[in-house]
């Protein structure tokens, strides 16, 4: 008896294409987003938040209609002198956590286009890229917090030359 494959052939070959439309599984969720408020005609404040990326990925950058350039800054700690630089990409490993903190990786909303005033909401887009360099982007409504507020520790950029 013959059997013919054909059916099947056809059958493989549209679930193949079927899972070329499905979205990328990878996803990275947004925690406890939040911006500090700024005062009037000050020129720069900081975003901070958690990250967890499900596979391995990178944050490589954020954008924000409330500031002409955001970039993402590292704080370092050279003895007893702070430092701060512009980082190209933060690392997220698949499942962990990281933190952009006052003390650490942070975003830095640089020339405001508006005071950031505390109970609004400041939307950020993130790019996020994978190990096999497919990009997503996340929204986040960023609450804005006083200016006092602190996520453990942190400095003040109203005074730092960036």
């Amino acid at each position: 008896m013959a059997v013919s494959l054909q059916p099947i052939k056809r059958g493989l070959a549209a679930i193949a294409l079927l899972g070329l439309a499905l979205p990328a599984l990878a996803q990275t969720t947004v925690s406890d987003a939040w911006v500090r408020a700024s005062v009037p005609h000050q020129p720069s404040t900081g975003a901070f938040m958690t990250l967890t990326a499900s596979t391995d990925s990178k944050l490589v950058g954020v954008a924000s209609p409330v500031a002409k350039t955001v970039q993402v800054h590292e704080m370092t700690m050279n003895g007893d002198v702070m430092g701060m630089k512009e980082v190209k990409a933060v690392e997220l490993p698949a499942g962990k956590p990281v933190s952009l903190d006052p003390n650490g990786y942070h975003v830095m909303l640089m020339g405001l286009t508006q005071q950031v005033k505390e109970g609004e909401k400041v939307p950020l887009t993130l790019t996020i890229e994978d190990a096999k360099g497919t990009k997503e982007t996340v929204e986040v409504q960023a609450e804005v917090r006083p200016l006092n507020a602190e996520a453990g520790g942190g400095h003040d950029h109203m005074h730092m030359n960036h």
